[in-house]
């Protein structure tokens, strides 16, 4: 996903952002921006090798300051414990699969039992509205969970632009409805493995996202 067709920056990822020291300035907000972009990368494609290691190198992790902090560390250990074939195999049971995988990643499909019903055209208005766009070459519609992640950092790294209000809207009307159990059935999935701590980081993820996005101001 892009805001205004913009392409994204060898060094940005997912867009441009026009104040990027600021942005940065704040810790918090470059953190939650982060950790979408990083669920948005793991539910759009298996992680290749770099990113095992990346994650089975990360320290520091004080499990005992919350849930979030416990699935990092998690995923710290599943990645010290996984290869990236096997994990590639996994991605292709769980999402993919023959005909179908053990989980369908589509926000439609999980309110209405279809895909590409009512909530992808809902989705679609608000994303126009806020001026951000499918990339060329993207075949997936916008309700994919990575796709949504995608946006999820894109408002954040917009909150010079952007309001919280508008955060929050999206992510009530787009995120919260399904997605916390589409992270429970990835950790219930019989085909998790690696997926297993992602599903609950996932989780833990939206948890904090509710509290955060339902503070006043």
């Amino acid at each position: 996903m892009t805001r205004d067709g913009s392409a994204p920056g060898p060094s940005r990822g997912i867009m441009q952002v026009r104040s990027e020291q600021a942005f940065l300035a704040d810790e918090m907000q470059a953190a939650r921006a982060g950790t979408w972009r990083f669920l948005a990368r793991v539910l759009r494609a298996a992680p290749d090798a770099d990113l095992l290691a990346t994650l089975g190198a990360l320290d520091g992790i004080d499990a005992a300051q919350g849930p979030v902090a416990m699935g990092w560390e998690l995923l710290r250990r599943a990645a010290l414990d996984s290869e990236e074939r096997t994990v590639a195999d996994e991605y292709f049971t769980l999402f993919i699969g023959v005909g179908r995988g053990e989980l369908v990643p589509f926000g439609s499909w999980y309110l209405t039992g279809f895909l590409m019903e009512k909530p992808v055209a809902l989705l679609r208005r608000d994303l126009a509205r806020l001026g951000i766009e499918r990339e060329p070459g993207v075949v997936e519609s916008e309700d994919h969970a990575a796709a949504l992640a995608e946006t999820m950092a894109i408002l954040i790294r917009n909150g010079d632009e952007i309001a919280l209000a508008e955060q929050r809207a999206f992510f009530q009307t787009h995120l919260a409805p399904w997605m916390p159990r589409f992270f429970q059935d990835m950790q219930r999935a019989p085909a998790a493995d690696f997926y297993r701590p992602v599903g609950f980081f996932g989780e833990s993820v939206l948890t904090f996202e509710t509290s955060l996005l339902d503070m006043p101001g």
